[in-house]
């Protein structure tokens, strides 16, 4: 037995006219699982958010060798491995190459998108679960950051969250990268301005640096300043790469390990609070998934870490983890 993917067209009111001009109507992909619409009963339902630079869609992926989601999926349902659920994907890519799943002043309102459109939209327009145990959230990267953050700040929407390697401790994550990025931006002048211009108008987005991409924007997203001439601050000095202090505050206050402590009552209403990462990820992930692990246990927190030999970019086939984890403790 196999599932359907069809794509949802969905127009947001949030999105309209935000900064970067970015659409504000969606491709959302949604898989239903081989019994739905056969029986009448309501399926729980996982919210699936994409990584930095990809979207929604980027889930359903043909390649001949490898599996896409839904793919994956189906495959774990008829062996037994997991049960039947809706899969959503939200489409939160914006021109900088990710909204990190949060409003900001610089990129938009994404966060407000998913829980308070997107939530309403499907479950409007199908059978599925419309309470905490039966919805979860799970991403991987940025998806992760964001499946996280989005299940801390909001226990009365998601009752379950998984997070594959998402970014957090982000002395670790990002740390190293700001020289990278600081580096790269001589070849512009020092000069953001110029580097957004160029990048904006470029049909090849992948030939510029990704540390500098990505330095722009997660200051996009995490210290976004509507008196700035681009819309955020860079959390250092364009031409030594020293930390500006009042930018680097306003990035730890997004910080998961940096936050946990003051959301522990919206962590301990989790059903499901499962979070990985590898020992070869490229950008340090497990240190800070480490050290969230550690910080969870000294608050008393039910979670579930697990540490793998893979490195960032093979992340795909943790899907077969939490896939089967996630389906099997929902609640219709």
């Amino acid at each position: 037995m196999f599932g359907r993917v069809q794509v949802e067209t969905v127009g947001s009111i949030v999105l309209k006219d935000n900064p970067l001009g970015d659409p504000r109507v969606r491709q959302v992909p949604v898989y239903l699982p081989p019994s739905y619409g056969k029986t009448g009963r309501s399926f729980p339902v996982i919210y699936c958010l994409a990584s930095f630079g990809s979207t929604g869609r980027s889930f359903l992926n043909f390649h001949p060798w490898r599996e896409s989601l839904p793919e994956r999926f189906d495959r774990l349902i008829n062996e037994g491995r997991a049960a039947e659920c809706v899969l959503i994907m939200p489409d939160c890519f914006t021109s900088f190459g990710g909204s990190q799943y949060l409003d900001s002043s610089a990129t938009g309102r994404y966060e407000t998108h998913i829980v308070s459109e997107l939530i309403g939209f499907f479950e409007d327009k199908m059978t599925i679960s419309s309470r905490p145990a039966g919805r979860a959230v799970a991403g991987k990267s940025s998806g992760g950051y964001g499946a996280l953050m989005l299940a801390m700040r909001h226990p009365d929407v998601f009752g379950h969250a998984v997070c594959h390697s998402g970014d957090m401790f982000f002395e670790a994550c990002y740390g190293p990268d700001i020289f990278k990025a600081v580096a790269a931006l001589g070849r512009y002048g020092g000069s953001l301005e110029r580097f957004l211009a160029e990048f904006r108008a470029s049909r090849d987005k992948e030939a510029f640096d990704h540390a500098l991409v990505n330095m722009a924007a997660m200051s996009a997203c995490y210290s976004p300043n509507p008196k700035s001439r681009t819309g955020f601050d860079l959390p250092c000095d364009p031409r030594t790469g020293e930390l500006i202090p009042e930018v680097w505050r306003r990035w730890k206050a997004l910080d998961p390990v940096a936050i946990a402590p003051r959301h522990r009552a919206a962590l301990k209403k989790l059903k499901t609070l499962f979070f990985d990462a590898g020992n070869r990820d490229e950008f340090h992930l497990q240190l800070g998934a480490r050290k969230l692990s550690a910080l969870l246990k000294g608050l008393a927190v039910k979670h579930t870490y697990e540490e793998h030999g893979l490195g960032h970019f093979d992340l795909n086939e943790r899907w077969e983890r939490s896939l089967a984890l996630l389906s099997k403790r929902l609640k219709a």
